[in-house]
């Protein structure tokens, strides 16, 4: 008998005779050329010409090989028994595919809620609205004055709600923006520095406001040159009606800033006073510095205690990088207070107003306060990626990642879209576990102190957790590596201004007594309520009066050793290293 085969593989191919000879053809053509490529192409022709022809043949081979696929695929397509056969393991497939998704997705729910459920029984909580400051009256609210407006009024209005762009006013004049120096690009080597030790220079600021008068007419200048403090407040003069503006407003008892807190994309709330407030801290810690110079430290007093208080106009809002702007600003401010307390131009009154402003500042707080934010916003953020899967790769860009190479590689188009809603359980898993664990606890309340082991150790285990790039761990590498480097940032503010507020108990003493004293214990209650005690490691500041009279008052620092008063110093920028080394406060000698 002469059966046909079952197997479509063992039957002959009684296709066109043409496909045959063509197929043939091609691959003749083919193989001669490869030959005669690989024996250095056909003598006399043109460069140019092999690689295209090259080209040409293998796009010939592979047209044909897709035609034959496609061909046999016909054959088997239209094959009754074979077509039952696709339908079935096409069915296979899509249950086996339902089943991976089902068992990823309800892996991932089921190990977070787990989690979650766990830290609430403790009182923690993982949503935004927990620690979204509640609304204020509106006549009390600083952030609703017309001055504080302008630092957000042309993409956000008074209730919250985005401007689109085709709405916004171009004209809008954003009066709180007041830059000391033309296009913000001051003159170099002119900051001052209390961990270097240095005084700012205003010769140098004169200098520069008296060179751009040739080209501008920004800041004004007198004919001519008077002192270098004079020079500088003629110049920033054009600021007086805006600060005095914002000095009124300034004491409205509450603030909000009427951000998008309910976005479903944390990551994309929008923050447009935080530079302009920086940018006012700036302008004034210039002023008050030439009003020290100037002899008019009452002035001075009123400039460094309105930037202090631009610093807390913010401190509710639940960001990290709100609060990290904070802790500026009280650095911008520190500034002339330590030149003054310097060269001794407080008097006892001022001393005891700057102690006041000073006193209200827990960063130990703020820093719960933010990284609770931070948790709340990461959550929302996963939250919204599991509906918007999409915009993941937005997010990288959003997180500052402005690298030619991303932190983290993040799949495109449908490929995004196929990922299991599981997996972004698993990730919000591994990053809140990590802040919880670690990060939160770097502040400790009860204590006042803040552990930098417990971020060494966080970031030692987020080193060890996101090592081997996984799907689970995207988010993980993406949104918490900065997270030790911010608590240290936070250690460092509250030590400034416990330093701050013991050297101003200490500049008291030596106007009641013309010394400063041997120890700290001297200084309360007369002089200070209580002593602030190191917030690394919870003991007593370290000090030690100086041959020459003055003093070296430190906390030992980030390293958590006693470097004998030392600062660190990066090698090669030469600027302060919180990392390592002390928190110094002291003086240069008498100029």
């Amino acid at each position: 008998m002469n059966e046909e085969p079952k197997s479509i593989w063992k039957k002959s191919w009684t296709g066109p005779h043409w496909l045959r000879a063509w197929l043939i053809l091609v691959v003749v053509i083919y193989v001669i050329g490869l030959i005669a490529y690989l024996a250095g192409g056909i003598p006399g022709a043109p460069p140019s010409l092999w690689p295209e022809l090259f080209l040409l043949l293998t796009g010939s081979l592979i047209t044909a090989t897709v035609f034959v696929l496609l061909w046999l695929f016909v054959r088997c397509f239209f094959s009754r028994r074979n077509f039952k056969r696709l339908l079935f393991g096409l069915a296979c497939f899509a249950t086996l595919i339902a089943l991976f998704y089902a068992e990823e997705d309800w892996r991932g729910w089921h190990a977070w809620n787990q989690f979650k459920h766990a830290w609430e029984a403790k009182g923690e909580h993982f949503d935004m609205a927990s620690v979204t400051p509640a609304p204020v009256p509106a006549d009390q609210n600083f952030a609703l004055t017309p001055i504080a407006f302008t630092s957000y009024g042309y993409i956000l209005t008074r209730d919250g709600q985005r401007i689109p762009n085709a709405q916004r006013d171009t004209n809008f004049i954003q009066r709180i923006r007041m830059p000391v120096a033309h296009d913000y690009n001051g003159p170099t080597n002119v900051a001052g520095n209390r961990e270097k030790g240095k005084f700012t220079d205003l010769e140098g600021w004169q200098r520069y406001y008296r060179e751009l008068a040739a080209t501008t007419n920004l800041f004004a200048v007198p004919a001519q040159s008077q002192s270098p403090a004079a020079d500088v407040l003629l110049a920033l003069s054009k600021y007086d009606p805006v600060i005095e503006e914002l000095r009124v407003a300034s004491r409205l008892p509450a603030s909000r800033f009427p951000l998008e807190y309910t976005n479903e994309s944390p990551a994309d709330i929008l923050l447009p006073h935080l530079s302009a407030l920086k940018g006012c801290a700036q302008v004034l810690q210039l002023r008050s510095l030439a009003e020290l110079q100037n002899g008019q430290p009452d002035k001075a007093l009123n400039d460094v205690t309105l930037a202090l208080q631009l610093a807390g106009k913010i401190n509710t809002e639940p960001f990290l990088i709100s609060h990290l702007v904070r802790i500026s600003m009280v650095q911008i401010a520190l500034q002339p207070l330590w030149e003054g307390l310097a060269r001794q131009q407080w008097f006892d009154a001022q001393l005891v107003a700057l102690d006041a402003e000073l006193a209200g500042l827990n960063f130990l707080a703020d820093y719960q306060l933010s990284l609770h934010g931070e948790l709340g916003c990461q959550d929302g953020e996963v939250e919204h990626l599991r509906r918007h899967p999409e915009e993941l790769r937005d997010l990288v860009y959003n997180f500052g990642d402005n690298s030619s190479e991303p932190r983290v590689y993040v799949p495109e188009g449908l490929i995004v879209r196929l990922v299991p809603a599981g997996w972004f359980y698993q990730n919000q898993l591994r990053c809140d576990r990590m802040m919880v664990n670690y990060f939160i606890p770097v502040a400790d309340l009860s204590q006042s102190i803040f552990v930098p082991s417990l971020a060494r150790q966080g970031d030692a285990a987020l080193e060890a957790d996101t090592k081997p790039a996984t799907p689970f761990n995207l988010l993980e590498r993406l949104m918490l590596p900065a997270l030790g480097n911010s608590a240290k940032k936070f250690a460092w503010g509250q030590a400034s201004v416990d330093m701050a507020r013991t050297a101003l108990a200490l500049e008291r003493y030596r106007l009641a007594h013309g010394e400063f004293p041997e120890s700290l214990d001297t200084l309360a209650p007369q002089f200070i309520a209580k002593v602030p005690h190191d917030v690394i490691g919870g003991q007593p500041l370290k000090y030690r009066r100086e041959a020459d009279g003055r003093f070296v008052l430190y906390s030992i620092g980030w390293n958590e050793t006693d470097d004998g008063g030392v600062v660190a110093f990066h090698p090669k920028t030469q600027n302060p290293d919180i990392s390592q080394g002390d928190w110094v406060w002291r003086y240069p000698k008498a100029e």
